[in-house]
């Protein structure tokens, strides 16, 4: 069976077409410890060209390939380039090169259709050389590790080395490459893909067809929007992977690792809104394992910032609330209570821990100057951006890690804990409302010093910080002045334009990389906390500007169909749009792109802890029409979305019961007892909101009219004020900034 024979509808639809101009990044992943990169025409760039070809764990594998057909090679510069979400295919004329990374197998397939002469392959790296051949398999050694690669002609037909070219006949249709630890595991690689290539291939075309129509299924009135949502799922999934049981890769080429800070921060996108339960249960697991259980250690309760193949490192300190936190999550989407009896003891630890050996007599958590996420340092192991002692989002995190143990606690029938940490909880957050403020700035201290002073750099923290006080005015403000300091229509820069130490570029001659890591450099990710203030703040057609950029860039910028790490806060000179840096695919960028899109545009937000859902869709108006599925518990709810004369809203709950409250600004919120499969449906005009219950019949059992409450109304007027044509961030000259020798 041929490629062109699998059954690929919804993946052939989101096939890109890759000019020689864009020369874009095109990745994949095995699903497991490999993956393998290059670019359409030409890999050159900057940082990631050094990791083109096959990756495995944390070994470069080989270095791409060249491929001949009779005398000529194959010039990707001249090609046309396709990018699928499971292969990539490169056009040479009347040749057709396809290439394949199969799923949970250290296995390529690169095809060539078409050949009239012999072919030809090289493959590149220094180290990669011929070793010997066996049974019609030819053996090379790897650039790094204990690794052995096998290669062979599709068809079996034999093969010869001429100079550094392994040759094939004209009818080989191409090569099955594998790598293993041993020639005998390369080679038993090769032999499966003679046998089963065909289910290989439509195992892994059949994962990505399941896993958009039953985790990830979308269809909306726009087709760039539809196709940027299903990339964006798609080059997400590619990051959920078993290199060390189920994990989350924070990030390619070089954080094919499992990080704590960032697997938690991912969780919510990557596998909750999609219900990806089991999975997201095997990463919570997997990772109160490697807990630091030494009651000794200042890191007691730690759950570790590193984990990769032989090293587990807990210096940090945002990863263990994350860890708490994304543990309530995932019971409040799965319903699943059995993990809390499973793993209270790591609750415990974790609380404790930080009680033991970090928390002052405010309540606040303390940390060293470079365990928040901003960690980078110089050569001397100083920080480039400092916040110690008492950073305003570890304290906002500490605050939801202590009162998801009050929950686990009071599940526990453990009342000594729940008292004594939800008194914790009030004292951190009695004392923040204070030491965190004051009535020059619009905007929230990023830190209190080792002195107790707070410290007022301005950085996108502080909106993670928004639960520790309640004056909406000042939220508002907050809002406005992060909006218009930081956030660039490209995403959010990690500190402002006017401070001292702002770098405009990432990757510069002018200073360190690191130095501008945490001092200017966009991050993608915080755009999902900036895009979900502003919702809630009733902005959401502020919020889809930017949500709507990010989709364009990850359909044509940088990596098909994904998010990298950063960006310059500047444009280069005669540039419309800031440089893409660092990974080129981010897991809580994507992520966090995705988690905003289901939690705070469509709205919907499951706590099965306490058997209710919330339903606060702000879709923005140019979205005419909407179809999309959500998995909580062991159910779905199949929605629908039309903007018409009223607007309408349609929920089918299937095999899901539930208290569901409508909340549909400015209108008062209603709550309703729903039975599995019955249908919700929600119509809005100008001054009423009709809310329908249909049985599992589609007779209607009930109907509850809403009006618009004075409260929201008033209170939305006040935010529309505060927020009246808000704009983004706009980059200065360069003059203002003396890190750039002009």
């Amino acid at each position: 069976m041929n490629s062109n024979q699998v059954h690929t509808s919804i993946l052939d639809e989101m096939k890109t077409f890759v000019s020689q101009e864009a020369n874009r990044g095109i990745s994949f992943t095995n699903k497991e410890a490999a993956f393998y990169f290059t670019q359409s025409h030409h890999t050159d760039h900057v940082e990631h060209a050094f990791f083109e070809g096959l990756n495995i764990a944390k070994n470069r594998i080989f270095g791409g390939y060249t491929l001949f057909a009779g005398e000529q090679k194959l010039d990707n510069r001249q090609s046309e380039v396709w990018a699928y979400p499971y292969k990539m295919v490169r056009k040479h004329a009347d040749l057709t090169e396809e290439l394949w990374l199969l799923d949970y197998h250290n296995l390529l397939e690169i095809s060539l259709a078409n050949a009239k002469e012999a072919i030809g392959i090289v493959l590149r790296g220094e180290n990669v050389s011929y070793i010997n051949q066996q049974d019609h398999i030819a053996f090379f050694s790897a650039i790094e590790g204990d690794w052995v690669i096998a290669v062979s002609a599709i068809n079996l037909s034999p093969l010869y080395m001429d100079n550094e070219v392994l040759i094939a006949d004209a009818n080989a249709g191409g090569y099955y490459i594998a790598a293993g630890k041993t020639s005998e595991e390369a080679a038993s690689l090769i032999l499966k893909a003679r046998q089963d290539i065909s289910t290989l291939k439509d195992e892994r075309v059949k994962r990505m067809e399941d896993f958009l129509h039953h985790n990830a299924h979308l269809t909306s009135s726009d087709d760039t929007f539809t196709l940027a949502m299903n990339w964006l799922n798609i080059t997400m999934d590619q990051l959920v992977t078993r290199q060390q049981g189920d994990g989350i890769y924070a990030g390619l080429p070089w954080f094919n690792e499992y990080w704590g800070r960032d697997q938690f921060i991912a969780l919510p996108g990557a596998v909750l809104v999609t219900g990806q339960f089991e999975t997201a249960r095997n990463i919570l697991l997997s990772f109160a394992e490697f807990q630091n259980t030494d009651e000794d250690s200042k890191y007691f309760g730690r759950i570790p910032n590193i984990l990769s193949p032989g090293k587990v490192d807990y210096h940090t300190t945002d990863g263990t609330p994350r860890f708490i936190i994304q543990l309530q999550d995932y019971v409040k989407y799965s319903g699943d209570t059995a993990i809390i009896k499973e793993l209270y003891h790591n609750v415990q630890y974790s609380i404790e821990g930080s009680i033991k050996y970090w928390v002052d007599d405010k309540g606040y958590l303390k940390h060293a100057d470079n365990e928040t996420w901003m960690d980078a340092r110089d050569g001397n192991l100083e920080s480039y951006s400092p916040r110690d002692t008492r950073a305003n989002d570890i304290q906002a995190l500490w605050y939801n890690q202590l009162l998801a143990g009050v929950y686990f606690a009071e599940y526990m029938d453990d009342k000594v804990n729940a008292d004594k940490w939800k008194g914790i909880a009030e004292t951190l957050k009695r004392h923040f409302a204070v030491d965190f403020f004051d009535q020059a700035h619009p905007y929230l201290a990023d830190r209190l010093d080792a002195e107790d002073k707070p410290e007022f750099s301005l950085r996108p923290n502080q909106l993670f910080a928004f639960e520790m006080f309640d004056d909406n005015d000042f939220k508002a403000r907050a809002i406005r002045t992060a909006w218009e300091e930081l956030v660039y229509p490209w995403g959010v820069a990690s500190l402002d334009r006017h401070h001292p130490l702002f770098r405009p570029f990432h990757l510069t001659s002018h200073y360190p990389k690191d130095e501008a890591y945490h001092n200017g450099a966009v991050w993608i990710w915080l755009n999902g906390i900036a895009m979900q203030r502003m919702i809630e703040a009733g902005q959401e057609e502020t919020a889809y500007q930017l949500f709507k950029n990010m989709n364009w860039q990850a359909l044509n910028l940088g990596v098909v169909g994904g998010l990298s790490e950063n960006m310059d806060a500047y444009p280069a000179e005669g540039e419309s749009w800031a440089k893409l840096t660092g990974a080129y695919l981010q897991a809580w960028s994507n992520a966090e792109q995705l988690r905003v899109w289901y939690q705070y545009f469509l709205g919907i937000r499951p706590d099965l802890i306490n058997n209710t859902l919330t339903i606060a869709p702000r879709i923005p108006q140019e979205l005419e029409s909407l179809a999309y599925d959500v998995n909580i518990g062991n159910g779905r709810i199949e929605a629908t979305y039309n903007r018409g004369p009223e607007i309408t809203y349609a929920y089918t709950f299937k095999n899901v019961g539930l208290e569901v409250m409508i909340d549909v600004s400015p209108f008062e919120t209603v709550s309703l007892e729903v039975k599995p499969n019955m249908k919700l449906v929600v119509r809005q005009d100008d001054h009423t909101l009709a809310v329908i219950l249909y049985d599992e019949n589609r007779q209607m059992l009930k109907e509850v009219q809403s009006g618009v409450c004075e409260s929201r109304v008033m209170h939305n007027k006040r935010n529309n004020e505060l927020l009246k044509d808000v704009e983004f961030a706009k980059p200065l000259s360069l003059d203002n900034h003396p890190c750039i020798k002009l």
